[in-house]
């Protein structure tokens, strides 16, 4: 989990992210704390007799006896396939949740500004599954990882020279899908009540059908769509750029898509 202390960037509480892998303490451009679900013993040549091999959760013990008796659960180490426990990476995935309520951001905007973000307690064991199972998506999601990233929505139709020069986001007309595209869920959604359009990298290449919620979407201050592109100017984008951008697209789309669906669930 990576987050800033306080929301210095920007108006709005953003500074939320993930990762799988170490990060740069400036994530942010400022000061980023980044939070190990588990944490590791040192690799060394000797152990002692009472020294574990295995990995520990990075949770307060206090804190997960709380919300295992509040939610009549059993707690486990790792994640276990019984129908009455929870896991780490479940607490995780609920705090993720709740961070991207917008709901959440707005009632506590002042005091996100100045420090840590309070998570409240899940309520009730239907209220703490429905945000788990939104945040464990927006985790894929953002770590690329969900198979629906991988399905793109937008198109790449002009052949040229891929490089990036002057971008800019330039509206379409209101576009219906075809009746083969109409099966595609993915597809279908990407234009339900979404203002489309195309985003030009230079004067005749563009990526085509993109949501402009994708294009405007910001994250930690920055609004990665445009960012992305923006630190590649002079530089031609390889196929597996194009491919990549592409899901970057997907990603913000659905990110904006859960985030809705997060705040249909009260967050006290």
């Amino acid at each position: 989990l990576n987050l800033m202390r306080a929301a210095v960037d920007t108006e709005n509480f953003q500074s939320i992210l993930i990762s799988n892998s170490i990060i740069d303490k400036n994530l942010f451009s400022f000061q980023t704390y980044a939070y190990p679900l588990y944490l590791y013993p040192e690799n060394k040549s000797q152990k002692t007799l009472y020294e574990t091999q295995e990995r520990t959760p990075n949770l307060n013990k206090e804190i997960v006896e709380k919300i295992a008796a509040t939610l009549g659960l059993t707690f486990t180490a790792e994640k276990e396939n019984k129908k009455n426990s929870f896991a780490p990476i479940d607490i995780l995935d609920y705090i993720y949740a709740v961070l991207h309520s917008p709901t959440y951001r707005e009632k506590y905007k002042e005091f996100l500004k100045i420090d840590f973000p309070r998570v409240p307690y899940p309520k009730d064991e239907l209220t703490f599954r429905l945000l788990v199972k939104l945040g464990g998506t927006m985790r894929a999601v953002h770590l690329l990882e969900y198979d629906e990233v991988n399905k793109p929505i937008t198109t790449y139709p002009i052949d040229g020279s891929n490089e990036v020069e002057k971008i800019r986001f330039e509206l379409s007309n209101p576009v219906i899908p075809t009746k083969e595209e109409s099966h595609n869920k993915q597809v279908e959604a990407s234009y339900r009540n979404l203002t489309i359009g195309k985003i030009f990298i230079n004067s005749e290449q563009y990526f085509d059908k993109v949501p402009q919620i994708a294009w405007e979407f910001y994250i930690g201050g920055y609004q990665p769509a445009q960012k992305w592109l923006k630190d590649r100017k002079g530089r031609a984008l390889s196929y597996d750029d194009i491919v990549h951008y592409q899901k970057i697209i997907v990603a913000l789309t659905l990110t904006d898509h859960l985030m809705k669906q997060i705040d249909k669930i009260k967050v006290e």
